[in-house]
């Protein structure tokens, strides 16, 4: 099946070339040369169904794979009860819309530590995942992914082991790897081959090969400090931060998985997913496995 790419929400050049609606995504995903997209509501859920519908028919009328980010201010880990319900109830409206749009998976924060331990946050996670889920069962959404995502601030939840240790609540858990994020909060590990190569193996111990090669991912260069990790996000121009994608694109032909690759960069996510699609071809060239 192979990889898929596109953006997070729209590029500059989506309105320089002269696009104005939500509907048009998908003929521009299209012109770009990409086949996916992940819908934004990372500031609240604000697309009403007959909107997501339109918009889903629409895509599929163009062959993109959709996805959908919900609000960012999700706290699995909150401490109070109150917002931890609360981010139950952003979910569903996440899952709602991404089901009226034919979306498959929603990518989740999973919050940050606040005054908690790592453990006790993960442990309250764990428990708004699962009763997120019993929610989602019993409004028959029960077939949309969560994927809860790795994060690049070091106060937040979300190392790539935290993130795995989540997915194994439920098998209907995609874990999203955030290369960006995961080099932000290890000042620099993924800027090379090994790096990126420990990822995917370390989500193949955890999951197993098959769980592993339909993760979803994002992938854009971000700018980092010592203190506190990721600090914004970049774009391709940049040759001081990292990561690189190559290795990636390698990685994922070795392994012959089937991610959903969606650019962050700042601006330009459509055209470096372009960029990112090219390079996986490439991979597949050296490695063979080209059609």
């Amino acid at each position: 099946m192979g990889a898929k790419f596109g953006p997070a929400g729209n590029s500059e050049s989506f309105q320089a070339m002269g696009y104005r609606k939500t509907v048009q995504v998908p003929e521009y995903i299209t012109h770009m040369g990409l086949d996916a997209y992940e819908y934004q509501c990372g500031r609240g859920v604000r697309i009403s169904e007959e909107a997501a519908r339109a918009f889903g028919e629409k895509a599929r009328e163009h062959q993109v794979t959709l996805s959908l980010h919900s609000p960012y201010y999700i706290s699995l880990s909150g401490i109070e009860e109150e917002k931890r319900l609360g981010s139950i109830e952003y979910i569903l409206q996440s899952a709602r819309a991404a089901d009226a749009m034919g979306a498959q998976r929603v990518v989740v924060h999973s919050g940050s530590c606040a005054k908690l331990s790592r453990q006790q946050a993960m442990e309250l996670a764990k428990d708004t995942l699962t009763r997120a889920y019993q929610r989602l069962d019993q409004e028959g959404l029960g077939h949309i992914h969560l994927c809860p995502e790795t994060m690049g601030k070091l106060n937040q939840l979300g190392t790539l082991e935290e993130v795995l240790e989540l997915c194994l609540l439920d098998e209907r858990l995609i874990p999203c790897i955030d290369f960006g994020h995961l080099n932000a909060r290890t000042f620099g590990a993924l800027n090379s081959f090994e790096g990126i190569r420990q990822v995917f193996e370390t989500m193949e111990n955890v999951l197993g090969l098959d769980r592993m090669r339909q993760f979803h991912a994002h992938f854009s260069k971000i700018e980092y400090t010592e203190k506190g990790g990721e600090k914004c996000h970049l774009t391709f121009a940049d040759t001081v931060y990292g990561p690189q994608f190559e290795p990636v694109a390698e990685m994922i032909v070795r392994k012959n998985a089937s991610p959903t690759i969606i650019c962050e960069s700042a601006g330009t996510q459509a055209e470096d997913a372009a960029t990112m699609k090219k390079m996986y071809a490439q991979a597949l060239v050296a490695c063979g496995q080209a059609e």
